[in-house]
């Protein structure tokens, strides 16, 4: 895929690969909504520009199930603890999930607050996002 060099990796999930799982929120980096992985780490797509991504690994929502449809362990929470109303925020809230388990700071619940507080969510469905994070992160150590 080629993209010119001010678009940002959100834009080429979106309108150039048609992968509108990853919400575009706010488009500064304050809301949390287009919260994909490069390389396993966390970033915030509308502020990474697509060509920082070039040779590297991108996981957006659309890719974090098995190639079977088996839903991550914290999807399934997810859809267990309800821990979505609108749903809007959710891709990005399920992959700052999936890194606050995976770089361990799911140890307590005020730890996954604190690692999950850049991720907004209008609806108030907060403590039932602790509580699918608290789930999954047992089910992954298990």
């Amino acid at each position: 895929m080629e993209v010119e060099p001010r678009v940002t990796l959100l834009d080429a999930l979106r309108d150039h690969l048609g992968l509108t799982g990853t919400k575009k929120g706010c488009d500064h980096g304050q809301c949390g909504a287009c919260t994909v992985h490069v390389d396993g780490e966390r970033v915030l797509a509308c502020l990474t520009l697509a060509v920082q991504a070039e040779g590297r690994a991108v996981t957006s929502i659309e890719g974090l199930a098995q190639e079977d449809g088996t839903l991550h362990a914290v999807q399934a929470a997810f859809l267990e603890q309800d821990a979505f109303q609108c749903g809007y925020c959710t891709p990005g809230q399920i992959m700052s999930a999936v890194a606050c388990i995976r770089e361990g700071h799911a140890g307590s619940d005020d730890e996954i607050r604190e690692y999950m507080a850049g991720n907004l969510c209008r609806c108030g469905a907060y403590p039932h996002i602790v509580a699918a994070v608290r789930q999954a992160a047992a089910e992954v150590a298990s």
